[in-house]
């Protein structure tokens, strides 16, 4: 019983500093305040290639999570970087990625692309 409760107790400690490191590192936008900034903006799409092409925010480029390492340098460091992915988990993985590299001016859509109601592009 002992042991469950110090791993419950690792776990909640891991998850409360996470979650305060997360917040420091990239800032969350509503959908307005998103829509409001990513045009002066490097916006940037890190869902899976497929996921882009069944349909985007206009404007987007396509840098897949999964590739983002490989591709870090085609993103200025000089200029914001606004994220989104599905739901928010990934962009927010990206964001640490990023931030780890030296990229400071992040922001995230909060939500990410299923909560977004403007504009969208589909191939």
């Amino acid at each position: 019983m002992t042991i469950a409760l110090i791993i419950l107790g690792a776990i909640i400690v891991y998850a409360v500093i996470t979650y305060f490191y997360q917040k420091r590192i990239v800032q969350t936008l509503t959908e307005e305040e998103f829509r409001a900034g990513y045009r002066k903006a490097q916006l940037i799409d890190v869902r899976e290639p497929d996921e882009y092409a069944a349909g985007h925010i206009l404007g987007a480029r396509n840098i897949p999570l999964s590739q983002l390492r490989l591709r870090m340098k085609e993103l200025r460091k000089d200029q914001p970087i606004y994220l989104y992915c599905q739901s928010g988990m990934r962009s927010s993985r990206a964001a640490q990625m990023l931030y780890r590299n030296g990229y400071r001016d992040l922001y995230h859509l909060k939500g990410g692309f299923k909560m977004w109601t403007g504009k969208v592009k589909k191939k």
